[in-house]
């Protein structure tokens, strides 16, 4: 993997990155509620409306070469390969830090036939990286179960005190 490279996402790759984002969810068996071009539509919109909270770090391979990559995740001579997302908000101002970010790492995924070579472990990093620039006190994530022990890898542990609530199924 010498030929892949993990940098922030530019906005001529969001549109990429939303086919990552269709594909992930297809392999899941998602069923989609709208078409692929729409759906990109609203993706790259959502990104570039939304990146001041949202911040995504993309896995591009130098050269293009045939095969099993989708052809619509060519970016100018690269193929984005992987994402990662790093969510932000503000907190509540505390007597001991005025200025209080907390993180949540959203939406880590690399494509198929690039896994289980480290890629993922290097967009985790990244965004805990850009976390750490950005003064972040604490970043979460919601894993499946396969991913939990990349998290760990990069010091997630469980936490007795972080609680949530299935709002849409309660």
């Amino acid at each position: 993997m010498d030929n892949v490279s993990v940098r922030p996402a530019e906005p001529e790759d969001l549109a990429a990155v939303a086919e990552l984002r269709w594909r992930w969810a297809r392999e899941n068996g998602t069923p989609p509620v709208t078409t692929r071009e729409e759906f990109v539509t609203a993706f790259t919109e959502w990104a570039r409306d939304n990146r001041g909270s949202h911040r995504c770090v993309v896995a591009v391979r130098g050269d293009v070469v045939g095969g099993d990559v989708v052809r619509d995740n060519v970016v100018g001579g690269d193929v984005v390969i992987g994402m990662a997302w790093l969510a932000t908000v503000r907190r509540v101002p505390h007597p001991g830090s005025l200025d209080r970010i907390s993180g949540d790492v959203q939406c880590v995924y690399v494509v198929p036939e690039q896994r289980n070579g480290g890629l993922g472990g290097r967009l985790i990093e990244a965004v805990l990286a850009h976390a750490r620039d950005l003064g972040v006190e604490r970043a979460t994530v919601h894993s499946s179960i396969r991913a939990i022990p990349a998290y760990r890898r990069h010091g997630f542990v469980q936490s007795p005190q972080l609680l949530d609530v299935d709002i849409a199924h309660r």
